[in-house]
């Protein structure tokens, strides 16, 4: 009897259209690009402890095309896959890569499993797979602000995510020869959540689920941008933290 098919909770349509959108936005100058930033430099730290030096290498995700730079600089072929152009929740066209890094993709995948077989699969004997992904428990502030929004039914406005325990669960349930699920925090400071909600936007990460949530009104708006920075700092700043997900997996 075939599996049934996965539930569908995010819509590919809006996934592209995001991230089209943050590209677009990032191009004008100006735009926060802390999560591009962020990831490659978590890839590249890694890629350099591992003493990685594979002959081909697939990139895809937030800052993909920096990350590709930085690995032709070091003799690697790389492919870089723009937002729309490779479905990853499909069998690969292609194949053999040394190494493949997605960042901040994986984490919108309606089977995540799948996809990452899909990735095993794409590697060649000997490769590694980097997953970035926005892990469980991020946004906390912004969860806060928004459930004091909607009152006694809040509506689903955040994606579930994984923590690394279920990561390390899906790489060896993917097949990976080895495996490792490890987190780490990005900290971010705000004054106010119009410009939380604007970095947001900026760096793709608003929803792509395929129910979509009401708008605030105008009340709920203004409960909202309180609770955000209802016990700010002598700055009128607050800490909210994105809680940042990486798999490592081995082809064997």
């Amino acid at each position: 009897m075939p599996s049934p098919a996965p539930p569908q909770i995010f819509s590919a349509r809006r996934g592209t259209a995001r991230a089209h959108r943050a590209r677009a936005v990032q191009s004008r100058g100006g735009a926060a690009q802390w999560l591009p930033e962020a990831v490659v430099e978590d890839a590249i730290e890694r890629i350099e402890f591992m003493r990685l030096a594979p002959g081909r290498a697939l990139v895809c995700g937030a800052g993909a095309a920096d990350l590709g730079k930085a690995l032709e600089r070091k003799g690697v072929r790389v492919t870089v896959a723009e937002p729309g152009s490779l479905d990853l929740e499909s069998p690969y066209p292609f194949g053999g890569f040394g190494l493949i890094v997605s960042l901040a993709v994986l984490d919108t995948v309606n089977d995540l499993p799948g996809a990452l077989i899909h990735q095993r699969l794409a590697l060649g004997e000997g490769g590694v797979m980097i997953a970035s992904m926005i892990g469980a428990g991020s946004l906390p502030r912004l969860r806060a602000a928004l459930l004091a929004a909607d009152g006694d039914r809040p509506a689903a406005r955040f994606h579930p995510a994984v923590d690394a325990s279920s990561g390390a669960a899906l790489l060896q349930r993917a097949g990976f020869a080895r495996q490792v699920a490890d987190g780490w925090t990005l900290r971010l400071r705000y004054g106010a959540l119009d410009a939380l909600v604007s970095d947001l936007r900026a760096q793709g990460l608003t929803s792509t689920l395929a129910d979509r949530a009401p708008p605030l009104g105008r009340s709920a708006l203004e409960r909202a941008r309180a609770a955000l920075v209802a016990d700010a700092d002598r700055h009128g700043r607050v800490v909210e933290t994105l809680e940042m997900l990486t798999l490592t997996g081995w082809h064997d």
